[in-house]
């Protein structure tokens, strides 16, 4: 309380970035009382969020920990929101992940209903790890958060997050967390899907095999398509993003040589993940990083944010007086 009784104004906080990270933090961060602006290079459909297949799986993050910890509040968080949000674009769906053996995989702890399917996994798999969980259709997700916000996005390049106005700044830039912060450690990680009509397949199903990631296998139904994936290749941060033809073709052979039966060839879409050794979450003075989280952006999204918002309320920034 200010010497006249008055309550204090919120803390401003600027978060950089609109994928789904930056605007997931963003809303978890107004909901807690905090004015909240979000400033970015693009809106969210313009960036990598935009072409991920957006099904919930822990791939290529880390650490183990902390990874079940932020996954499990994230899928915690997303069936609430398919459950009483349709408009926001998720659904839950029945999967089934490709296993070598009957080992419970790291993952296990974030995924309460997980279980060993003894069929052979449709993709080649001796077995089958089967569960249920959320599955995102990005076109739907990244405007329903945006529109959640008080304030719109505001298009601005920023070149130096400490130049950056506010109380707190959010660094949720992803791959351009490099050149911002940088972090030798952050790589470029390149991704390609084939969508198509559903034809044949079930509605409800999604299917993968992250057994070698040279060899990305997975099927993601959504409400009028399905996505089809995928690879993992280590980039350059400019390799161009104009889909590989090939590729596409030996992902579909892929999937038909399985049996299934996807429908006509809508188009193809790449991007750049952004891998680290571990995610970066962590403050920094009067920044909060929160980029690294490789191919689980939306498996991590709500988890992370609300670390953020834990770390926003037991710190106090420069500056503000209550």
């Amino acid at each position: 309380m200010s010497a006249s009784g008055s309550r204090a104004p919120a803390q401003q906080i600027t978060v950089v970035g609109a994928g789904v990270i930056g605007l997931t933090t963003a809303v978890v961060l107004q909901r807690a009382g905090y004015r909240v602006q979000v400033v970015a290079a693009a809106r969210g459909e313009h960036t990598t969020s935009a072409v991920a297949g957006a099904l919930w799986f822990p791939f290529q993050a880390s650490p183990p920990e902390r990874v079940n910890a932020w996954s499990r509040r994230s899928l915690d968080e997303l069936t609430r929101i398919a459950r009483e949000h349709p408009e926001a674009g998720v659904d839950l769906l029945t999967c089934y992940e490709a296993a070598d053996d009957t080992r419970p995989p790291w993952w296990a702890p974030s995924v309460p209903d997980l279980s060993l399917d003894p069929a052979p996994h449709p993709l080649g798999a001796p077995y089958s790890l089967r569960f249920t969980a959320p599955r995102v259709d990005p076109a739907l997700h990244l405007p329903w958060l945006e529109a959640q916000l008080e304030s719109p996005v505001r298009l601005e390049r920023v070149r130096s997050l400490a130049a950056v106005e506010g109380d707190w700044v959010v660094n949720c830039t992803g791959l351009g967390a490099r050149a911002l912060t940088g972090d030798a450690e952050l790589l470029a990680v390149y991704g390609q899907v084939a969508i198509t009509e559903p034809g044949d397949l079930p509605p409800d199903v999604a299917l993968g095999d992250e057994r070698d990631e040279s060899s990305l296998a997975y099927v993601i139904p959504r409400r009028r398509e399905v996505v089809i994936g995928g690879c993992a290749v280590p980039s350059a941060d400019n390799r161009p993003l104009t889909p590989d033809p090939a590729r596409t073709d030996a992902m579909l052979q892929r999937v038909r040589a399985a049996g299934l039966s996807p429908g006509r060839l809508l188009g193809a879409r790449a991007g750049l993940r952004p891998v680290r050794s571990s995610v970066r979450l962590e403050r920094e003075g009067r920044i909060i990083h929160n980029y690294g989280h490789g191919g689980a952006g939306y498996t991590l999204a709500w988890g992370c944010a609300d670390e953020v918002r834990t770390l926003l309320r037991d710190g106090v920034a420069p500056g503000y007086r209550a």
